[in-house]
């Protein structure tokens, strides 16, 4: 099973770009946390807090991409590039509208965003600040998401990944001038971590639309491509992908009752699950590569009509997910410690820290092979209504309920409400592996219909 040369080099070619793109990301976001650390646990509250609402935009995003990637990968497979740059405008079409409506909410009612988390004044007060800001960048990210994930499925992974890496170097820089005040500029706080961010995000897309057009990618769409779409054809889109968009935004939804709930606990217990996720992030790096190209080789193996070469690959990306998993989790709980000894937060957001990335770490091969399951592998093969139905019922028929008596009817400590959570991966994972084994998750979308 691990003597394919081919599997193992063509693996290596997508993951690690993806892998290196993803770990600078993590470790820059780390290093922002800890900027904002310094300033103590109200202010990585607020600015947790208020990154909520660009966590639920980028989970609309992600699934309205991955789910055009789905289509733009195995259309790749069979050499169709009209049909790729087809795809390309229809997921610009649907990221957009969300980018405005997110605009309007943090830039007009940035305190009613925050309002919904927290009741703390100071809180609310340094999230709207930052919110104001940020959200001027969504409409940019919109766009800069949709050019990235589709290039990436067409095998172009280099491209995003160095615009990623200088975009966000380009973010942490000012950040840290801004926030402290160097180079004889004021000293901002919080909102000069925003403004750092949304230059970021600004240089990011005008680095995207400058490589995709000035290279002559395949997914450097134009509006004359949008001629003879079919009805058919935009119908069947629809089907695949809104179901991805619609998972990834009611999971999303359910990921921020989760920390509306942990907010509840108090200021010290959203602290910790804001520190402990930048650190979670920086452990998954390695998994997202994994998954993300496990899901372009296997759409492309299922455009080309080789589906038990598909279902090989597949196999392959759960045990060296697992296994790997199995190694981080294990180094996660080493380092814990030493890690967070560089946050200057209380005593007590510390030990909530501690507690929340021991239950992780030792659940981490468990996420991680959902993650490869749902991203990787059901979607990729088109069945994006089963993973839709299970990732939906699982956050909220499992783990809200479980985040409510753990937080409001025992009153535990917020290490053993996330401990708690945790039950809805494992019933997601009883479900994946099932629907894994039947093989009804492949679905060769590129032959399936005719393009206009």
């Amino acid at each position: 099973m691990f003597h394919d040369q081919e599997y193992f080099t063509t693996l290596v070619k997508i993951a690690l770009p993806i892998v290196i793109q993803n770990f600078i990301s993590s470790s820059l976001n780390a290093v922002g946390v800890l900027l904002i650390g310094q300033l103590g646990d109200t202010s990585v509250a607020a600015v947790g807090l208020a990154n909520q609402v660009f966590f639920l935009f980028s989970l609309m995003l992600f699934g309205i991409t991955s789910g055009s990637a789905i289509f733009t990968a195995q259309y790749w497979g069979s050499g169709d590039l009209h049909g790729i740059r087809k795809i390309v405008l229809l997921c610009l079409s649907l990221t957009l509208p969300p980018g405005i409506f997110f605009t309007a909410i943090a830039i007009g009612f940035p305190q009613v965003a925050m309002g919904l988390y927290t009741r703390d004044p100071a809180v609310i007060k340094l999230g709207s600040d930052y919110l104001q800001i940020i959200g001027i960048s969504y409409l940019a990210t919109a766009v800069s998401f949709t050019l990235a994930s589709q290039m990436r499925s067409t095998g172009s992974v280099r491209p995003p990944m160095l615009v990623s890496v200088v975009a966000l170097g380009l973010g942490t820089l000012v950040n840290y001038t801004l926030i402290f005040g160097k180079f004889g500029l004021p000293v901002m706080g919080v909102r000069g971590a925003a403004l750092g961010t949304c230059l970021a995000r600004l240089v990011e897309c005008a680095a995207m639309l400058a490589v995709t057009y000035l290279g002559r990618f395949p997914t450097a769409a134009r509006l004359a491509d949008f001629t003879g779409l079919s009805r058919k054809f935009f119908q069947h889109y629809s089907v695949i992908v809104l179901p991805v968009a619609a998972n990834e935004t009611i999971w999303a939804l359910g990921i921020t009752i989760y920390n509306m709930i942990y907010a509840r606990i108090g200021t010290e217990a959203i602290a910790a699950i804001n520190i402990t996720s930048t650190i979670d992030s920086m452990a998954f790096v390695v998994f997202i590569g994994i998954s993300n190209a496990s899901a372009i080789m296997i759409g492309n193996r299922i455009g080309a009509g080789e589906e038990e070469k598909a279902i090989q690959y597949a196999r392959r990306a759960l045990i060296l997910g697992i296994a790997l998993a199995l190694v981080m989790g294990a180094l996660v709980l080493l380092f814990s410690g030493t890690i967070l000894a560089y946050y200057k937060v209380s005593e007590t957001a510390a030990a909530n820290a501690r507690g929340i990335l021991t239950v992780l770490a030792c659940g981490l091969w468990i996420r991680v092979t959902n993650m490869t399951i749902i991203a990787g592998i059901l979607r990729s093969g088109g069945d994006t209504r089963f993973a839709m139905f299970l990732d939906i019922c699982t956050v909220w028929l499992v783990g809200i309920p479980m985040a409510l008596l753990g937080t409001f009817v025992f009153h535990l400590a917020v290490y053993w409400v996330v401990t708690m959570v945790m039950a809805d991966e494992l019933t997601k994972f009883i479900g994946g592996i099932y629907r894994f084994r039947t093989r009804k998750w492949i679905n060769n979308l590129a032959h399936s219909i005719q393009m206009g």
